[in-house]
This record gives structure tokens, sequence and C-alpha cells, in this order.
């Protein structure tokens, strides 16, 4: 079995791979793929292993920027996990996301998620469940009726204006302190910018991707850094009322249009999830963002099979927003030691108390509550991949 970077002349066969994991494409889902993965290939980011010169299996690291506590971590979005049906269950999974994961650190990026469609593959690898993609069905009338605080200049927006797209996604997630976020790299806006089924509008501080799905309507992007501006675009959905009876939109989990709208006695929200895991412990704690009003000091042990240098004991420090993690030194007698899935669902802002009636935290417990305090999130992500 090899491993390898794909090339241009693969692509007919990551196509066959492609459509017997997932299914059939439409010829304009296979263009609009070529467009995303063709420059990544240069770029060492989608692998293949071939038996002599079949392809059996596949993976693509998408380059992504992703939020923790309103602070950018480079991402690598892990997609398109294929193993050829006649292949599977001979390890090739295994052993091809072994090689992505060492991918992703060497591409520089420290952290990773992706979204399973088997858990047990990841988990044994280290990724764990984190956080999901929220799907709302609201009432295209409730929206309608949603009411304008103060006038919004609201404008058409197309593929010129991707990096005032990618702008106003880093000043929304930075004020908001979003956790788990991910923005694609403009060119790959450019592209999606130019989708022809799609709605697209752009304010000051905001902007709103939707289209017709069947007789209701589809958001697949909708961000307000403003009150005005997030019932501005809301209501603007909401004129299609007079069609659409339903807009199935993707959600914050705590997100403003649940309190703008009228009557709300039941949420229909449904979750895809995803998994996430540190690649490289240091510059993740590094690069992410805490409470400003959380102080914390604690010694940790965590255990990575897949990548010796995140494991050991760790001196986590958090004070004014931000964190180090350093290999400690004098060590305590016993300490909270985890998985590095448990370390990974808790920088996610998964609870202690969860992790230790899974096996993933053990050992004291009297620092559980600082941890979660450093730690809290609602991590949610707005893009599938």
């Amino acid at each position: 079995m090899e491993l390898r970077d794909l090339t241009v002349d693969d692509l007919d066969a990551v196509v066959d791979n492609t459509t017997r994991a997932f299914g059939p494409m439409s010829d304009a889902d296979q263009e609009a793929w070529l467009k995303l993965v063709t420059p990544m290939l240069a770029e060492g980011r989608y692998l293949g292993a071939f038996d002599g010169a079949r392809l059996v299996a596949t993976s693509r690291i998408n380059d992504f920027t992703q939020w923790w506590h309103g602070r950018q971590i480079s991402m690598g979005g892990v997609a398109s996990v294929t193993v050829a049906p006649e292949d599977r269950g001979r390890g090739v999974g295994r052993r091809i996301m072994l090689e992505t994961l060492d991918r992703c650190a060497r591409l520089g990026h420290p952290v990773s998620a992706l979204y399973p469609a088997t858990t047990r593959i990841y988990r044994s690898l280290g990724w764990e469940h984190a956080g999901a993609m929220h799907r709302a069905v609201l009432p295209a009338e409730a929206l309608r009726t949603i009411r304008q605080s103060e006038p919004v200049e609201v404008r058409r927006m197309g593929p010129g204006d991707a990096h005032e797209v990618v702008s106003v996604l880093r000043k929304v997630h930075f004020a908001t302190r979003a956790c788990g976020p991910v923005c694609w790299d403009v060119a790959t806006w450019e592209s999606r910018l130019a989708a022809r089924d799609d709605f697209l509008y752009l304010a000051e501080d905001g902007f709103v991707v939707y289209r017709w799905r069947g007789r209701d309507i589809e958001v697949s992007n909708l961000v307000a850094g403003s009150e005005a501006t997030a019932r501005a675009l809301w209501s603007l959905v909401g004129t299609s009322a007079s069609i659409a009876k339903s807009v199935h939109a993707v959600v914050a989990p705590d997100d403003p249009v649940f309190w703008l709208i009228g009557d709300r006695s039941s949420d229909e929200v449904g979750q895809t999830r995803w998994m996430f895991r540190v690649v490289d412990l240091a510059s993740a704690i590094s690069l992410r963002g805490f409470p400003g009003s959380v102080a914390l000091e604690a010694v940790v042990q965590v255990d990575d099979p897949q990548r010796p240098a995140n494991s050991g004991p760790w001196h986590l420090s958090v004070f004014g927003g931000s964190a180090t993690a350093q290999p400690a030194g004098a060590l305590p007698t016993a300490m909270p030691a985890f998985t590095v899935g448990g370390f990974s669902a808790l920088f996610a802002g998964v609870p202690t108390a969860t992790l230790r009636r899974t096996g993933a935290l053990t050992g004291p417990a009297d620092g559980d509550d600082a941890l979660d305090a450093a730690f809290h999130a609602r991590p949610h992500m707005l893009d599938y991949f």
C-alpha cells in the first residue's frame, strides 16, 4: 500500500471513490467540487492510498480559520475520507487517517475537526465529539414580522465581496467570543459567492446566503454583528413568506433569531455532530481565547499515543483571556489525567463531569470547577465540509 499526494491525473479515480462512498454527484456539484479541490492538490492537502495503480482510499484537509472564544486558530478540516467498498475492513482507513493527522501537523494546524460518518475510527485516533451544526426550522411568517429597530443598508453581493465577507466574520466572531465557527479562505469564498442558485446580501456588519428548497427557503449562512442587522437580514428572508411556509436555517445554539421572532413555544432544531482534536497542544492552548475574568493554575496529564509530543504532564496557566501550556517541572503526587480525546473535548468546552463519566478523565477532581470555568464554551459550526 502506497500513501502519496493526489494529482490532477488522479481526479477521475477520486470522483469514482467519492460516488461509491457518498452517492452520485450532479454535474453542477462535480464542477463546484473540482473548483474547490484542485488548488489543494499542489498544497499537499489531498491524500490517497494506492494498491498498485488502484486508488483505495482518500482524505482531504481544508485550510480553515476556526474561532475559539473569539480568537483565531489555524484548523485542518478533514473531509472526503473514503475507502473503496471492496477494501473496507483491511485497516486502510486507519492508515490514511494516521497520515492525515501527521499532515495536519506539518501543514501548521494546531487543531483539527471533522464531520464523522462513523465515530469509532476517529475516536481511536484522538478526535472526540465536541459540537454540532444546528439546523432550525422557522416559520417564514414569523421572520417577516420581525420589526426593524433602525434603517440598515443591505445590498446584493457577489464574488467581488469575498474579502468583505471574511472581514465581517472576523469582526463578528471576535466580538461575540464565538467558539467553533470556521472561515474558508478568500478564494473559496469567491467561488461560493458565485453559486447560481443562491441569493446573497451584505450589510456593514453582516451577510446572508439563502436559496429556495422546493417551496421553502434554506439559509446556509446568516451572520450579524448588531441587533439592527440581525433584524434586517432575518426579516429580508421573511419577505418570501407569501410563498415559503418554512425557513430551514443554520443557526448558533443561542442565535438571536430565537429572541427576535414572536411566539416561541417550542424549537425544531436538528444537529449534525462534529469531532475535534488537538494536534499541537502547546500551540493550541496559546492561541485559544479564554474568559478574561478566569485565572487558572493547574497541572494535568495527557496521553496521546499518536502525537507523543502532546503526552506527559502539562502546567496550564490562564490569566487575562490568554493561556500557556508548558511541560510541568515539579509534579503533584496525583493529577487529573486525560486521554487526548478527553483533553480535546475539554478544550472545546465539554464539562469535566461528562468526561469523568466516560473514562476520558481520571484522577483527583478538586480542580474540575476551575477547568470548567476556563474552558467553558458552546461550540458550534455554521458550515458543513
